[in-house]
């Protein structure tokens, strides 16, 4: 079967996206959309580096595993025993046909992404999104748990539809629904999948509302403003915006609703709330569908708000990784500085969802600062929920393990699954999107974002770029890239120069670097060094010019080591000192240690060397230093310390790790 046939030609699919955006138009022409537009993942084929062999082991490896997780736990089967397919009971937990949703996204960029047609998961999908059209009831209701109505089964809000909001989830699934529907639309052309998430949508859109017998109620759990944006940018059907936006502007009304409280973001209205609170997953959902609503609306207050929240974060509550979640908090925000690093929280899902957030908030804003901690977040707290292998995974991820407390829901190290696996569907679906983080297009301005081989095809205003990226980021810092311009005409290139490089941890001051000297960092033009390069205020070097085929830049950003302090009021690092190169963070793993780290205590003038080895963990770069060693008597011994970067730890078995170690 010709390619044609079986799939819609990428130009289809990019003519039906732009047909949607002008269906909106048509529909209302106060309709705007994020200012600065990111380049979509399709036109961005990661081609080596870094992030390739990661991207291939997710398509190869995770996919698969993870659908064949949701068959034998019987996630899948919950379906087509809804549907009447088959016999049984509900098995699982209420929300888990969120986790089904999530893969077939994930298998739909993955569809996105390839060369060429995959028959086999296109036939697996059509399978299973038929067994889901079964499990729909007549007005579009879908939600297992109910439908199969299982008499042994118990879960909140089993009386009634809509009767527990606050944890039943029924609206969260959905809003997975939506997301997984629109990408396997985009990826085939198909409509089975869409038109079920369509007829779901009308119902919600006729259940809730300000409208005389509708309920004024929001989601316990958020996300699916985010599914309604997008099931409104593909369709063009204004009530799908209205009705995400009704659900945000709902949020903390008591005059109108009984509240869940701040466990839920659910404690003030949105435009009066000034700190992170609550479940950090639900909250980074939310802050993300508030950013989509005030991109087309273009609300100020409601941008205002959501960033006096991310400056809350990043000042006060962000761990070195680039993650949220603390201990004590129910996978939420405990608090100002409560940054504990053995029973930190950090669940993966919160780090995607921060990235989903941060990069909004650039798509609104245009800041670098927003991308320094989207590339933090993805090079290290992200990352690390996912084995090398591509089959196991951790829930929360901690910045240190004493080999007594089991952090992974009762474990050392990652786990093959969950009774609760948001966070194994969520990493399926988010790294092979991750393409579309690396550029973004403002008129004739072209952002480039973060580094790694890759070759683009970027439509400006006045011109089409094929954009070429050559680099072993993160190991080294020299970066190539080729620009060749359809048209030789001027536009401006904006190179982001990495918070590291700058000499800032992050944008506050929660952590510094002791020596914050900016790095020596260059940049050239055909072979010629700028300098005059000065950085403007929103953190991008601006090259204007009229470009022409052949035009090169080189960036040469130095990766000095660099040893990192905490603010004073987080009491657990008091005394302590963490390694970073480049984007990555740093820990020392027993592994690489004779088995012991926490014991271990560092100079604050301690030189460190980096050397890269291939053979190591898929190749890492990793730090030596002279340091120390306390034994049990309380005698210092001399010792040589050797760091990997964190995302890598606990890949060779459970050991002793520490990121933040005790200064000599």
């Amino acid at each position: 079967m010709k390619r044609s046939e079986k799939y819609l030609s990428m130009a289809t699919v990019v003519t039906l996206i732009f047909l949607s955006a002008c269906s909106i138009q048509k529909n209302n022409k106060e309709i705007s959309d994020y200012p600065f537009t990111p380049v979509d993942f399709t036109n961005v084929k990661i081609d080596g580096g870094f992030w390739l062999p990661k991207i291939e082991t997710n398509r190869d490896v995770t996919l698969w595993y993870e659908f064949g997780k949701c068959e034998e736990t019987g996630r899948i089967d919950n379906f087509a025993v809804a549907g009447g397919l088959k016999e049984g009971g509900f098995t699982g937990i209420y929300f888990n046909d969120s986790d089904v949703y999530k893969v077939i996204e994930g298998a739909a960029y993955t569809m996105m992404m390839s060369d060429e047609p995959n028959e086999k998961l296109d036939n697996y999908l059509d399978d299973l999104i038929s067994k889901i059209a079964a499990a729909q009831e007549d007005d579009g209701y879908l939600y297992t748990a109910r439908t199969i109505n299982d008499p042994e089964y118990e879960y909140p809000g089993k009386e009634a539809r809509w009767s527990h909001l606050g944890h039943g989830h029924e609206l969260y699934n959905v809003g997975h629904m939506y997301e997984a529907a629109v990408a396997h639309y985009q990826a085939t052309g198909k409509r089975n999948f869409l038109d079920i998430a369509i007829k779901n949508a009308d119902l919600i859109c006729k259940v809730f509302g300000p409208g005389e017998g509708q309920i004024v109620a929001v989601p316990g759990h958020e996300e699916i403003e985010i599914g309604l944006i997008r099931l409104y940018r593909v369709t063009g059907d204004r009530k799908y915006f209205d009705m995400a936006k009704f659900f945000v502007d709902m949020r903390g009304r008591k005059d109108l609703r009984e509240l869940y409280g701040k466990y839920a973001q659910d404690h003030l209205p949105l435009l009066e709330q000034e700190t992170a609170v609550g479940h950090a997953v639900r909250g980074g959902y939310f802050y993300s569908g508030v950013a989509d609503v005030a991109s087309i609306t273009n609300n100020l207050d409601y941008i205002n708000a959501i960033d006096r929240i991310w400056n809350d974060v990043v000042t006060s509550k962000l761990y070195l990784t680039g993650n949220v979640g603390q201990h004590g908090a129910g996978e939420g925000y405990a608090g100002p500085f409560e940054l504990d690093n053995l029973k930190a929280y950090n669940e993966t899902c919160a780090a995607i969802a921060l990235a989903m957030w941060n990069h909004r908030m650039f798509l609104l804003k245009g800041d670098a600062k927003y991308v320094d901690v989207l590339e933090r977040t993805i090079y290290n707290g992200f990352l690390s929920g996912v084995a090398l292998s591509g089959d196991r995974f951790f829930y929360p991820n901690p910045l240190e393990c004493d080999m007594d407390f089991k952090f992974n829901q009762g474990s050392l190290e990652r786990s093959p699954w969950f009774g609760c696996s948001c966070c194994p569907v969520n990493i399926v679906r988010f790294i092979p999107s991750l393409p579309g983080y690396f550029y973004a297009v403002k008129d004739n301005d072209l952002y480039i974002n973060l580094y790694t081989n890759n070759t683009a095809e970027i439509a400006l205003a006045n011109n089409e770029i094929k954009l070429i990226q050559r680099t072993e980021y993160p190991w080294e810092g020299t970066i190539s890239i080729d620009i060749e311009p359809k048209k030789s005409k001027e536009f401006t290139v904006k190179l982001r120069i990495p918070g590291w490089a700058k000499g800032s941890v992050l944008p506050g001051k929660l952590y510094e670097y002791m020596d914050d000297s900016p790095a020596n960092w260059s940049i050239a033009l055909n072979g010629n060094k700028l300098d005059d390069c000065k950085i403007n205020q929103s953190g991008y070097v601006e090259i204007e010019r009229k470009w022409r085929k052949g035009d090169k830049i080189d960036i040469n950003l130095p990766m000095k080591i660099r040893k990192v302090t905490a603010d004073s009021r987080i009491e657990s690092n008091n005394g302590r000192i963490a390694i970073e190169r480049g984007p990555l963070v740093y820990c020392a793993e027993g592994a690489d240690n004779n088995s012991k780290v926490l014991n271990f205590e560092i100079d604050k003038n301690a030189e460190l060397q980096s050397e890269f080895r291939s053979n190591l963990l898929g190749g890492v770069t990793v730090l030596t230093a002279d340091a120390e060693k306390v034994d049990e008597k309380g005698k210092s011994n001399p010792a040589k310390l050797t760091m990997i970067p964190y995302y890598s730890w606990c890949n060779r078995g459970a050991n002793e790790m520490a990121v933040w170690l005790k200064e000599n």
